[in-house]
């Protein structure tokens, strides 16, 4: 099954409209708050090779930021939105 992890922080204003439009798209994800988890911190990291928020999973595609065009050409290319 596709899977969407959007890697966060509470003070990130980037990943609330990240996660607003998700929701909007009504794609499921999970919200890991890096912030407060270490060791979702490091796996972002070795996924992304990058220590700053939002990293967005789309299962297995991995966009650093809230860039619009890629996370919805990843979604329609993993089929989870049309």
């Amino acid at each position: 099954m596709s899977k969407v992890i959007v890697y966060s922080t509470t003070t990130c204003p980037y990943c609330v409209m990240a996660k607003n439009w998700l929701k909007d798209k009504k794609v499921d994800f999970e919200d890991v708050n890096v912030g407060i988890n270490q060791d979702r911190a490091k796996e972002m990291i070795k996924k992304s090779g990058q220590m700053g928020v939002p990293v967005i999973d789309v299962d297995g595609d991995i966009i650093i930021g809230f860039d619009r065009p890629a996370i919805e050409n990843s979604l329609k290319k993993k089929k989870l939105v049309n």
